[in-house]
C-alpha cells in the first residue's frame, strides 16, 4: 500500500516536481494550489504527510492552514512538513522555524534537496509507523 503525500503550495512547478519525484519513490501524491483546497483534502483524503509552503497568494494563507489542519480532529498529529523560501527570500517579514508557535513537525528550506526530502519522509513516516505498531501515538 503507497504512502499518501498532500502538496500544498501554489508554485505549479514545484508541485510538478516534487510530485514526480515522490511518485517515482512510491509515494501516491495529491496536490492543492491553496490553503482552502488543502484543508479541504486532508479532510477527505487523510494523507500520511503533508508538504505545505506557507506563503500563497496570501502573505499568511499557509500560517493559518497550519493552524486549521492542527484544530480539525483527526488530522491534529498528521506530520506537516512546511516547505518555504520565507527564511530568505520575503523582505520585511521576519519569523523564526521553532516548532512551538508554527506547530509544524520539520522546516526544508527552498530550493529542496529532492533526496534529503525523501529521507526526512521516509524516517517520519517510519518513525510513526513503528510507534503505531508499538502502540504508542505517532
Amino acid at each position: 500500500m503507497s504512502r499518501k503525500v498532500l502538496i500544498i503550495d501554489d508554485d505549479a512547478d514545484f508541485t510538478e516536481a516534487v510530485g514526480v519525484y515522490l511518485e517515482t519513490h512510491g509515494y501516491q501524491v495529491i496536490s492543492a494550489p491553496n490553503g482552502r483546497e488543502g484543508l479541504r483534502l486532508a479532510k477527505a483524503e487523510a494523507p500520511d504527510v503533508v508538504l505545505m509552503d506557507v506563503v500563497m497568494d496570501e502573505r499568511t494563507e499557509g500560517f493559518f492552514t497550519l493552524q486549521q489542519l492542527r484544530r480539525t480532529p483527526g488530522l491534529e498529529r498528521m506530520p506537516v512538513f512546511v516547505v518555504s523560501s520565507i527564511y530568505s527570500s520575503v523582505p520585511g517579514f521576519s519569523i523564526t522555524p521553532e516548532k512551538s508557535w508554527l506547530r509544524h513537525d520539520d522546516f526544508i528550506a527552498k530550493p529542496v534537496d529532492l533526496p534529503r526530502l525523501l529521507e526526512l519522509i521516509d524516517a517520519r513516516l517510519n518513525q510513526a509507523g513503528t510507534a503505531n505498531a508499538s502502540g504508542g501515538a505517532a
